[in-house]
């Protein structure tokens, strides 16, 4: 079986150039099948408050009402996304830029929560492998925007790490994968005021010690919940740590893995 590597960075590495640019040449030295899943950064919330558009967040989830929908859309889905393509397309790795519209990639249905109303926000219903599988037969990275679409013409901003974790799980029926959250920690850490003090593996008991004590930063729980979805969903090996250090993640010499 192939392997494949689906690669997600946040916005801390989208907001800075240089980061960006030192992060994409690592990737583009990756050898074999990849993926990676981006999100937004800070110019979709700059942008919209430039024309007046308030923003909400709730637990680190952007609340997309119409207007707002039009901008990330524009952000992330045009200028990022194709900002990536163009740079992967300068180191000689040969690239397409999507969102989960293209091709019906990626399919969902708008947010229904109990007591929050988050507007355009979607959760992934399938994952079109038929179609990812003979873009990455034609030797392309491809380069995925969090935008889904619902099938009846609505567009939905959607969680990057979810899309990251959904493909992972839908194409590990065809390839050996490799899912890496790289972000700006070495990975989970012990102590976040030490940024060496690393936990090289976390598994399901460890996991439920960690949230018991409290022990991990409140902003890592939604990721981590994501990782473990995706190992016991057929996903080889999920991996968290620093996106500067990717060959050392693919490695296993740096950052935390998962494991049940």
């Amino acid at each position: 079986m192939d392997s494949l590597f689906i690669i997600k960075i946040g916005g801390n590495i989208i907001d800075d150039p240089t980061r960006l640019e030192s992060f994409l040449q690592q990737f583009a030295a990756v050898k074999g099948n990849k993926i990676l899943v981006h999100g937004g950064g800070k110019l979709a919330t700059k942008l919209a408050e430039q024309m007046g558009i308030q923003q909400q967040m709730i637990d680190g989830r952007r609340i997309t009402d119409a207007e707002t929908l039009k901008i990330v859309t524009m952000v992330y889905a045009g200028y990022v996304n194709k900002n990536i393509v163009a740079q992967l397309q300068s180191m000689g790795q040969n690239a397409i830029g999507v969102t989960g519209a293209d091709a019906n990639i990626i399919a969902a249905h708008q947010r229904n929560h109990p007591t929050i109303d988050y507007g355009f926000v979607g959760d992934i219903d399938t994952v079109e492998t038929t179609t990812i599988h003979q873009l990455l037969q034609q030797n392309m990275a491809i380069v995925i925007a969090p935008i889904t679409h619902n099938g009846k013409g609505q567009l939905l901003n959607t969680n990057a790490d979810t899309i990251a974790q959904e493909i992972a799980k839908a194409m590990s029926h065809l390839y050996a994968t490799t899912l890496i959250y790289s972000f700006e920690k070495k990975g989970v850490l012990k102590d976040i005021n030490n940024e060496n003090d690393v936990i090289p593996i976390i598994d399901t008991k460890l996991y439920q010690q960690l949230k018991d004590e409290q022990a991990i930063f409140a902003g890592m729980i939604p990721k981590l919940d994501n990782a473990f979805v995706a190992v016991r969903s057929g996903v080889e090996k999920v991996i968290i740590g620093q996106a500067e250090l990717l060959h050392a993640l693919i490695d296993g010499t740096e950052g935390t893995s998962i494991q049940e």
